[in-house]
């Protein structure tokens, strides 16, 4: 009986090998195909053909990884898939945690996004009195929105990296337990993190309708784009909540870093304002897709799909950060107790 059972095991583990990577073949066949076939009429036909040779040949390079490391890069989201209902309640538990003891107790998570949206109203609005921001297709906004909705996205963003990143840390107790499955460690902070970030997002939409930006079949982007950056942030963190736990300094780094990063990010400032030679730099960092997204969105007049190359880039980033994070994870989680 036991000997049928390992037998079977091993075919059903062999099948969603196949179906698995006969759906990954598809849908990079696919892309391939709208990469070649897409034309924009108004870019420079030689930039266009050098960003669809470099598109294919990173999509080749991800086939080719993806059925050599197939078995090691689908461990954890079955896991993750596993263990859903663990995660659920952990990261609920996670949430109350952070204000268990305090009188207001969550009343504190929901005042600091108010709080940020007030004080950056009676600076920019009132006493400067910022002009108005263009966005995609040279639509202006108001300064005090078009801020809010670059800040968003970029709170969640070093929050949930933070908390990620110390996951292990934080739960080390857990992660001395055998049976424990530790991957889903940093994805309960990150889910934690989402629940103040689903409010700064009904705060933001609160204010673009004061503005007299009402809501429109373009919001429901958002949810693209928060899965965008929920993946992004998750991918990070598997390889950062990895490596801190042997080299305490990077969480110093990671900080200083994003301070940094946020300069580099078109949250205080417009893209427009960058000379179109050297946008490309500006756009390789993955949260100014985000974040401008979040603004297009509000505006409601692009769809993420019209951003052909921008979305494929940031797809092939976040493949990329989560392979490279998964590998990382799995080749040291078995010395993760003893040095914890």
């Amino acid at each position: 009986m036991g000997r049928n059972q390992g037998v079977l095991n091993k075919g059903l583990r062999k099948l969603p090998k196949r179906a698995g990577l006969g759906i990954f073949y598809v849908l990079a066949l696919a892309l391939a195909l709208l990469l070649v076939f897409h034309n924009n009429p108004l870019a420079d036909p030689h930039t266009e053909f050098l960003k669809k040779i470099c598109g294919c040949v990173l999509i080749g390079v991800s086939c080719i990884l993806g059925y050599a490391w197939y078995d090691k890069l689908t461990v954890l989201p079955v896991e993750l898939f596993h263990s859903r209902n663990l995660i659920k309640r952990l990261s609920i538990n996670d949430f109350k945690k952070r204000y268990a003891g305090s009188y207001m107790g969550i009343v504190w998570a929901l005042a600091q996004p108010v709080v940020t949206v007030v004080m950056y109203y009676i600076v920019f609005d009132v006493i400067f009195q910022s002009r108005a921001q263009a966005v995609s297709g040279g639509i202006e906004m108001p300064y005090v929105l078009f801020l809010t909705a670059g800040l968003v996205p970029w709170f969640f963003f070093t929050e949930a990296l933070t908390n990620g990143t110390t996951s292990l840390l934080e739960y080390n107790y857990l992660v001395k337990k055998v049976l424990f499955k530790i991957s889903i460690l940093p994805i309960v902070k990150i889910i934690a993190a989402m629940f103040i970030h689903v409010f700064f997002i009904c705060v933001m939409l609160v204010i673009a309708c004061v503005y007299g930006y009402y809501p429109n079949i373009y919001w429901i982007q958002f949810i693209y784009y928060i899965g965008c950056e929920f993946l992004l942030v998750l991918s990070l963190s598997y390889a950062t909540c990895a490596i801190v736990v042997f080299f305490r300094d990077l969480l110093q780094i990671i900080n200083i870093g994003l301070q940094l990063f946020q300069w580099f990010t078109p949250i205080l400032w417009n893209i427009a304002i960058v000379p179109d030679d050297y946008k490309w730099i500006i756009k390789l960092n993955p949260m100014a897709y985000i974040v401008e997204g979040y603004r297009n969105t509000i505006m409601g007049d692009t769809w993420f799909f019209e951003h052909f190359y921008s979305s494929t880039y940031f797809w092939l980033f976040v493949v990329a950060a989560f392979s490279i994070g998964t590998l990382i994870f799995k080749r040291s989680k078995p010395h993760f107790a003893d040095v914890l």
